[in-house]
């Protein structure tokens, strides 16, 4: 298999089976990609081979509660999602790691930077949110996508589709269905990981977060453009904060500017190795 082909497993955690997808050298330095709600490991489809390609070992999870990986009873937090991407390296006998994560995913990483900052030396946060206490009074009630009662004729099908639509290429159905097909897992709500989101304190653990860090924005991209500034100003104990906005990125960033997040994030990681 070439380094750069992409490769599918299981890691046995405390917390249940996460199912990954790795690409590039195992011995290669480690960047831990972490998806938005609710999405999966195919988020990073395209990314994976492209840093696989430069000589990373990329590994992108379904963070519990999503995709592919164990279903935690009970409300889902971002602290759990932390912990788990944390273990999922333990099982598979990885230490130090840069970890990429977009919209919630990138909550989490930095979660995981406040909970292991020895471990997680490099921090791209992609479209980022400050779920500060004036984000969590406003999403309090729900997310204003990804939220959509089952209907016996399919029509929530529609409704989840329309809600994205706007935030989307109007020439790319095909992330849509991708989208679609991640909120259709078993076990998934679609909202779960936006009101974890919502309840996560965000301004008591930023500050812990010593890595070296890349803020990237997407300016077609309504929802997180606004948390950048906020994010890049609470991060008072990293190395050292950038900020990139990519023009013309939506929420599929990953998918849709991957040639652009895979090169800003090569260079940055070997700025700060």
């Amino acid at each position: 298999m070439h380094s750069d082909q992409v490769s599918h497993g299981y890691a046995d955690t405390r917390y249940g089976q996460v199912h990954y997808a790795r690409a590039g050298p195992p011995n290669g330095s480690t960047v831990l990609l972490l998806h938005q709600t609710p999405r999966s490991c195919d988020e990073f489809a395209e990314l994976l081979p492209l840093l696989a390609a430069a000589g990373q070992h990329a590994l992108a999870i379904d963070m519990l509660g999503f995709g592919l990986s164990a279903k935690p009873p009970g409300q889902q937090t971002i602290e759990q999602y932390a912990a788990g991407a944390l273990a999922t390296l333990d099982t598979l006998g990885i230490g130090d790691v840069a970890v990429l994560g977009h919209h919630t995913g990138a909550v989490v990483a930095i979660e995981a930077g406040a909970t292991a900052p020895a471990r997680v030396r490099r921090l791209v946060l992609s479209s980022p949110p400050y779920t500060g206490a004036d984000w969590r009074a406003r999403h309090s009630d729900g997310p204003a996508v990804d939220d959509a009662a089952t209907a016996a004729d399919g029509g929530h099908l529609t409704e989840l589709w329309r809600q994205r639509a706007p935030y989307y290429p109007a020439d790319r159905p095909d992330l849509l269905n991708r989208f679609i097909r991640d909120c259709l897992a078993p076990g998934v709500d679609p909202r779960e990981g936006h009101l974890a989101c919502a309840r996560y304190q965000m301004e008591h653990r930023i500050g812990h977060v010593t890595a070296d860090v890349l803020i990237v924005g997407a300016a077609a991209d309504p929802f997180a453009m606004p948390g950048l500034e906020p994010v890049r100003r609470a991060l008072v104990g990293a190395g050292s904060v950038t900020t990139h906005v990519i023009d013309g990125g939506m929420i599929p960033l990953m998918e849709h500017k991957a040639d652009e997040v895979a090169a800003l994030t090569l260079a940055f990681l070997a700025d700060h190795p």
